[in-house]
């Protein structure tokens, strides 16, 4: 009994041995590629659930249903104009064909390579064919912001795009498809994540934007000593014109001033003889007073100044 028990118990561990080994499941995200001795056996396994195996003979493969990124790294490349560029590309692939997939590339990591070498020749290519205003504006028909266009006045020429980046992304796209359907792969977008120049002329890219702004300071410096040339001759005629009316105005007073004085006194000194012959001594007193004072004067006896000397004998 104690030998049945026993033989019983491991036939038992033998059963759950076995059936754990033979039995696997299949997510519904993934493909699986059933392999004996390192060899492709079956139709690839896309039903999801519970599935049979032969036990210790066949492995189980498993490969990703669901879109995949990559993410090259980036590379530097001339474009037509003969600037250096680096540029960092990403896309979006899956596997088409998991049976061809498998026996070619194996792996993720080996499919990664091939479309970083493929994707990444490709650009290089489609860069050297367009200068790099194609490769910066997003497509032809986008317009120029007002404050790039034209900062304070001063235009800056922008060339215009015959195609744009997102052509020449879509050459790329169709000249890589064609390249990876044979490993297994569709390749279903690339897209630039950054592009910027070669680190061994960002000096000469600073340089030259350092002098265009120094040429646009230079002209907005002008443009102010002009506007303040313009400024200061505008108060200089206004200081000139206010001050000739002023003294204009200031004369004219002056002028109806003394007439209406010479007015009055016209009145009040030729009511009478006595009063003329009164106005006649203040007028020559305040002669003598104006032409005696302070100087020596020689008069001749006959003179009419000496007139009224003349009158006090």
């Amino acid at each position: 009994m104690k030998l049945g028990f026993l033989a019983g118990a491991l036939l038992v561990f033998v059963v759950l041995i076995v059936g754990g080994s033979g039995l696997y499941t299949v997510h519904q995200t993934e493909t699986v590629i059933l392999t004996q001795f390192g060899r492709p056996v079956g139709e690839p396994i896309t039903e999801p659930g519970l599935h049979w195996k032969t036990p210790f003979v066949q492995d189980v493969n498993r490969l990703e249903k669901r879109v995949l990124p990559f993410d090259a790294n980036a590379t530097s490349m001339t474009t037509k104009d003969k600037t250096y560029i680096q540029i960092d590309t990403f896309g979006r692939w899956r596997i088409a064909d998991p049976a061809v997939y498998f026996v070619k590339l194996r792996d993720e990591r080996s499919a990664l390579s091939r479309i970083e070498d493929i994707v990444g020749s490709e650009v290089r290519s489609a860069v050297a064919r367009h200068e790099l205003i194609e490769v910066i504006r997003s497509d032809k028909d986008r317009e120029v912001p007002a404050d790039i266009a034209g900062q304070g006045g001063v235009t800056i020429a922008l060339r215009e795009a015959t195609r744009g980046r997102l052509a020449v992304l879509q050459d790329v796209l169709e000249a890589s498809g064609p390249k990876l359907q044979p490993l297994g792969i569709e390749l279903l977008d690339v897209r630039l994540k950054r592009v910027n120049y070669n680190e061994r002329v960002l000096p000469n890219i600073y340089q030259r934007m350092k002098s265009e702004r120094e040429q646009i300071a230079q002209r907005f410096r002008s443009e102010g000593e002009g506007e303040r040339a313009r400024i200061l001759g505008k108060k200089e005629r206004d200081l000139l014109d206010i001050q000739s009316t002023a003294y204009k105005r200031y004369q004219q007073l002056r002028g109806e001033g003394d007439a209406e004085a010479t007015r009055i006194y016209a009145e009040a000194y030729d009511k009478s003889p006595a009063a003329r012959e009164f106005y006649k001594f203040l007028k020559t007193t305040e002669t003598y007073r104006s032409v005696l004072g302070g100087a020596n004067l020689v008069l001749s006896t006959d003179s009419e100044l000496f007139e009224l000397f003349k009158r006090m004998k």
